[in-house]
């Protein structure tokens, strides 16, 4: 009942593969009842630990996922972390044997099936198609030796494929042993080993490379992040780098680099622990708990790394940005509970203090975070004033509004730009309280008491219309290219916040 068109077992469906289950029962009781004897089965020695558990000792333990790869109408191919590996003929040969033995096997039960139904007192020509006992004997024995032969040549086979798909497990695991020779038992390695350590380095980052591009079945599986990611976290880790070379505040760019090291050291950890017991490796490597998490905690870290950590330049546009943003916080203290909280208002006012804080600064150092995020706003010949920034139109609009609505608010302040800093500071401040509170007559409060109330809601408006702009431009620094900004809003939260968290000593799992 459980056949296809074909004539083969069908072991697809769930209902077929328990009724082949039991037929296997049914064949290997009744090769008991009758005395058959068991083929020889002393190859199992041969079989890895997971194999010789599944087929212990040398009884015919007939299992229906066996038949799965020669019962359905499947080709002689077997995918494995994207590669292609083909049965030999031996392995098919086998399978179709078999195949000709369950025919066989099957004829015989619908001879004697036939045969009693004929009743009680069957004629003579349904007595005579009665199968004998020597029959079934005979049958019973030519299936078990098929199975033998078609259990050793495929399992055989299968052993072979896994060994071949965890050797880029094993290729890391050497390349890291090769790395942990070279640094000795304290982590120091010696100045005449330093060319030889660099390469080894540079091996294990190209074999996790590979590994994650095969396993890592979460994220993007990306092989293009190389030793260069690496060397960037180490040299912004470095004493010797002076603060000026990283930026205004070394420790945004310290908590990156050392989530990179970290991502490194973790999968060089699962490497040493795995070396002990390969085998548990499942050779479908996304299968893998363990080393998949690992793997998505690395290409996260090292594709921020190969973005920020190793481009100077963004690096200390970043670490620049954390500062203002910090500023931004001791003036607005809800501003942090927001950022700690991973509030949804936090989003929406974050697109904000990057522009405003690119605006009064634009030829510092942000105006490269502000062109990485928005690159189609650097285009032409003109050049924002003061800097070397190139920018359109449009960008110059923007920070001509933003200089117009300073001077407005300066003024309400009681002084223009030009007679001292605190005036620049009072509006400033007015600025900063309404991007992130949302209420132009709640940021006017406390300043201008003494100027006329039309100077006052001049102010004001010149004020919301800006504000009007610079949500337009926040809305396009969301939309633009929005993986992007996922991922430095992501960053910039893990810098505020101090990076991170791994645990100590996780529980290791493959």
């Amino acid at each position: 009942r459980h056949a296809s068109a074909a004539g083969l077992l069908d072991v697809e469906s769930e209902e077929g593969h328990a009724a082949c289950g039991r037929f296997l029962s049914a064949l290997e009781a009744a090769a008991n009842a009758l005395g058959v004897e068991v083929a020889p089965r002393a190859y199992r020695s041969e079989f890895s630990v997971n194999y010789r558990a599944l087929f212990p000792g040398e009884a015919r333990h007939y299992r229906a996922d066996i038949l799965e790869e020669f019962s359905a109408d499947r080709s002689a191919s077997i995918w494995v972390n994207g590669e292609k590996f083909e049965l030999s003929r031996e392995v098919i040969a086998c399978g179709g044997r078999l195949q000709a033995a369950i025919s066989a096997a099957g004829a015989l039960l619908e001879r004697w099936r036939r045969a009693a139904a004929s009743g009680p007192a069957p004629s003579a020509a349904a007595s005579a198609s009665r199968p004998v006992r020597s029959e079934f004997v005979a049958a019973l024995a030519e299936f078990d030796g098929a199975w033998a032969a078609l259990e050793h040549g495929y399992i055989a086979s299968l052993i072979e494929i896994e060994d071949r798909a965890r050797q880029l497990v094993l290729r890391a695991v050497e390349a890291e042993q090769r790395l942990s020779d070279l640094e000795g038992p304290k982590g120091v390695v010696g100045l005449r080993d330093k060319n030889r350590y660099c390469d080894a380095q540079r091996d294990l980052v190209a074999c996790v490379a590979k590994l994650n591009s095969v396993a890592n079945c979460r994220r993007k599986g990306r092989d293009d992040l190389g030793c260069d990611i690496l060397d960037g976290a180490f040299a912004a880790l470095s004493p010797s780098l002076s603060s000026q070379e990283l930026g205004t505040d070394r420790r945004a760019a310290t908590l990156l680099a050392g989530d990179i090291v970290g991502a490194f050291h973790a999968i060089r950890d699962y490497l040493r622990h795995i070396k002990a017991f390969p085998e548990r490796v499942d050779p479908h490597l996304c299968n893998n708990a363990g080393l998949v998490a690992r793997l998505v905690d690395w290409e996260e870290s090292w594709e921020v790394g190969g973005r920020y950590v190793k481009q100077v330049p963004l690096l200390d546009a970043l670490c620049r940005l954390v500062m203002e943003v910090k500023s931004f916080q001791t003036l607005i203290p809800r501003l942090a509970i927001m950022c700690d909280e991973c509030d949804v208002e936090w989003f929406m006012v974050l697109p904000r203090i990057v522009l405003l804080a690119f605006l009064k600064d634009p030829a510092g150092k942000l105006g490269e975070l502000l062109r990485m995020l928005l690159p189609h706003r650097f285009q032409g010949s003109a050049t924002l004033a003061g800097g070397g920034a190139v920018a359109t139109r449009e960008l110059q609009d923007l920070l001509g509004r933003f200089r117009q609505t300073s001077a407005a608010l300066a003024q309400v302040a009681g002084a223009s730009p030009a007679e001292g800093p605190a005036a620049q500071e009072a509006a400033w401040e007015v600025l900063a309280r309404r991007v992130v509170k949302g209420s132009d007559a709640e940021a006017l409060n406390g300043i201008g008491g003494s100027i006329l109330q039309v100077q006052r809601k001049q102010a004001l408006q010149t004020l919301e219309a800006f504000y009007l702009e610079l949500e337009r431009w926040s809305l396009e620094l969301q939309r633009h290219c929005p993986e992007d900004w996922n991922q430095f809003s992501s960053v910039l939260v893990q810098c505020l916040l101090g990076g991170k968290q791994r645990d100590a000593a996780p529980k290791f799992e493959v």
